[in-house]
C-alpha cells in the first residue's frame, strides 16, 4: 500500500507509525513544513512552504489572519501533493493532522484515496477548554466565541470528506462532533514503557539549578512544555506557599518555557512564568523553588524517577504525553479533577486528585502524600500497572497500523 502522513510539524504523532509501515514494505511518504525533521527509515520526506498573505491583502482582524493562515497551508499543501501526483505517486491512504489546515484540499487532489483525520482536539464544545476558567475566560464575549468558530472551520472541512480518523483518548475523541464520533477509533500514540520505569537508584543532575537529586529526596516536580494557565501553572504556583511551609525539607522543580503553547498571550512584554511567580514570590523560600526551563529527555526521565510527588494539572484539553510517562516510571501522581485526568487516574487508585481551582487543596494533598509516601507505595504501582496499557510497542503501535492498513 502507499500512504501519506501529512503533519505540518512531522513526524510528531506519526513518529513510530511512518517507519512502523514503511517496516511491514508500504510505501511511505510524509508532507510537512520543518525542515529539521528527522529522516526516519524507509520514508521520504517532502516539504512545503505556506506563503503568507501581503501585508494588507487581508483585514486586520484576528480571525481573518487565522483564517488566512490556515488556507495558506492547505494550499501549500494541495501543491506539494499535486507535484507528487505528477510524479506518480498516488496514495491509498492519506492520514492528516487536520489542526493547521493541511487537510483542506486533501480530496480535491486524490479524491480516491481514504482520507484519515488525526483527530486530537476540536474546540468550543460544551465540557471542554472553552470558558473552563473564568480567571481567563468571558462567557458572554462575542470575540472569543468568534475565534472559536474560525479555530473549527478547517478542522470540519476536513471531517465532513475523512473516511475515518483516530483520537488518542476517549475524552478527546467526545469533544468531536457526535456526527463524527462513530468513524473515530481511540488509539494513544503510545509511550515506552520498557524505557519510562521505576528506578530506585535513579539520580539527576541539574545544571542550571545547581542540584544533584536521588531517589528518596524530597522533590516535587510540575513539568510543562510551556508554564500556562492551560495546565495549571498559576494554581501550582498559588498552592506553593502553603506547601513549603507544611514541608520544610521539600524541594520543588519547575520544568516548561517561558512562552505559550495554549490559551491567550500573556500582556505584551510579560510572560505567565513571570507574572505567577512574582504573585507569590515573596511568600516563598526560593532557595527550594528551581526553575530548569527545558531539559533533555533523558534529564527529564532521571528526574521524574527521583520524584517524591509529581504534580499534574489541566484544563478539559489534550493529555499530555509526560502524565503517562510519569506514571510508566510509577510517579506518584497529584493531579486536576478534570476529565482527560479521570480517564486515566482514579483517586486513590493509582493517583490523588484534586480541584483544580483549588491551591489550598493542592498543598495539603500534596504535603500529605510526602508526609506518607511509604504508605502510597501501592498508588505507584498501580500507575505503572495503568500505563502499562498504553505501552508503545506491544499495544498501540500494533493497533495503530493494523487500523490504518484495513480502513
Amino acid at each position: 500500500m502507499k500512504f501519506l502522513l501529512i503533519h505540518q510539524n512531522f513526524p510528531a504523532q506519526f513518529v513510530h507509525l511512518a517507519p512502523g509501515l514503511a517496516a511491514r514494505g508500504h510505501e511511505v511518504v510524509a508532507l510537512g513544513i520543518s525542515a529539521g525533521m528527522p529522516q526516519l527509515p524507509g520514508v521520504k520526506h517532502v516539504l512545503h512552504q505556506p506563503v503568507a498573505p501581503q501585508p494588507g491583502a487581508v483585514p486586520k482582524d484576528p480571525n481573518w489572519e487565522e483564517w488566512t493562515a490556515k488556507l495558506a497551508r492547505g494550499h501549500s499543501c494541495a501543491v506539494a501533493m499535486q507535484e507528487l501526483k505528477a510524479q506518480g505517486f498516488t496514495p491509498d491512504v492519506v492520514f492528516a493532522h487536520p489542526g493547521w489546515g493541511e487537510a483542506l484540499y486533501v480530496k480535491d487532489v486524490y479524491p480516491a484515496c481514504r482520507m484519515l483525520v488525526y483527530g486530537e482536539y476540536y474546540y468550543g464544545t460544551e465540557g471542554g477548554d472553552s470558558h473552563f476558567d473564568p480567571e481567563f475566560s468571558r462567557q458572554a464575549d462575542l470575540a472569543a466565541s468568534e475565534r472559536l468558530r474560525i479555530k473549527n472551520t478547517h478542522l470540519l472541512h476536513a471531517l465532513a470528506v475523512a473516511d475515518g480518523g483516530v483520537s488518542p483518548t476517549e475524552f478527546q475523541k467526545s469533544r468531536h462532533p457526535a456526527w463524527f464520533q462513530p468513524r473515530l477509533e481511540v488509539i494513544h500514540d503510545g509511550i515506552d514503557t520498557d524505557r519510562f520505569r521505576p528506578d530506585s537508584q535513579a539520580s539527576v543532575g541539574l545544571q542550571k539549578a545547581g542540584l544533584e537529586l536521588k531517589a528518596g529526596d524530597e522533590v516535587v516536580t510540575f513539568v510543562a512544555r510551556q508554564l500556562e494557565p492551560y495546565r495549571g501553572y498559576h494554581v501550582f504556583m498559588r498552592a506553593l506557599p502553603a506547601l513549603l511551609q507544611a514541608r520544610p525539607n521539600a524541594r520543588v522543580v519547575i520544568v516548561g518555557g517561558d512562552g505559550v503553547s495554549y490559551g491567550a498571550a500573556p500582556p505584551k512584554g510579560k510572560t505567565w512564568k513571570g507574572i505567577f511567580l512574582s504573585e507569590v514570590q515573596d511568600s516563598l523560600d526560593m532557595q527550594r523553588v528551581h526553575f530548569v526551563g527545558t531539559v533533555p529527555h533523558e534529564v527529564l526521565r532521571r528526574l521524574l524517577q527521583v520524584s517524591a510527588v509529581h504534580v499534574y494539572l489541566t484544563y478539559p484539553f489534550v493529555l499530555s504525553w509526560s502524565l503517562l510517562e510519569a506514571m510508566s516510571m510509577g510517579c506518584l501522581i497529584v493531579g486536576s479533577r478534570t476529565a482527560p485526568l479521570e480517564e486515566v487516574v482514579i483517586d486513590r487508585q493509582n493517583g490523588l486528585l484534586v480541584d483544580f481551582f483549588n491551591p489550598t487543596a493542592l498543598a495539603h494533598t500534596v504535603a500529605s502524600a510526602l508526609a506518607e509516601r511509604a504508605d502510597l507505595a501501592h498508588l505507584r504501582a498501580a500507575a505503572r500497572e495503568t500505563a502499562l496499557r498504553y505501552d508503545l510497542r506491544r499495544n498501540c503501535l500494533p493497533k495503530m497500523i493494523h487500523y490504518v492498513e484495513s480502513c
